[in-house]
């Protein structure tokens, strides 16, 4: 039960964070990667904003060595960065720059427009192809 809370705090917060600042519109994310055009600068404001809570937060939490629901956290400190990590982080990339969306603020936007509900989709597509040709 603690697991659900602890979860359901989180999801709340970064779900009002995404409103807040809203990065739940796609455009604001488009805008910000058209630097010779509309370009907006307020997504690196939300990006430095998060930052200046999770550094600490990851830097206590390396501390601590367990999670809130004692999960152990010792295997987090692996700073290998192999092709598979480099071939996700640029699918990620191409999928956020073409569609504007990236996980969070899609689901977001899951029952406010289609193009939110077709990301989701391929999203949840491509995790499973993903999960079967690591397995094979």
């Amino acid at each position: 039960m603690k697991r659900i809370v602890i979860a359901l705090i989180a999801g709340m917060l970064f779900g009002l964070g995404l409103a807040l600042s809203g990065m739940t519109n796609p455009d604001k994310v488009l805008n910000f990667l058209d630097i010779s055009g509309r370009w907006d600068p307020s997504l690196a404001l939300v990006m430095g904003g998060a930052l200046l809570v999770s550094v600490p937060g990851f830097a206590w939490t390396r501390a601590r060595r367990v999670s809130f629901c004692r999960d152990d956290l010792s295997d987090t400190s692996s700073r290998k960065a192999d092709g598979r990590l480099l071939l996700g982080s640029a699918l990620f990339g191409m999928g956020w720059g073409i569609a504007g969306y990236c996980p969070g603020p899609a689901l977001a936007n899951l029952t406010q427009t289609a193009e939110a509900v077709i990301f989701v989709v391929a999203m949840l597509v491509g995790s499973q192809l993903a999960r079967l040709l690591h397995r094979g």
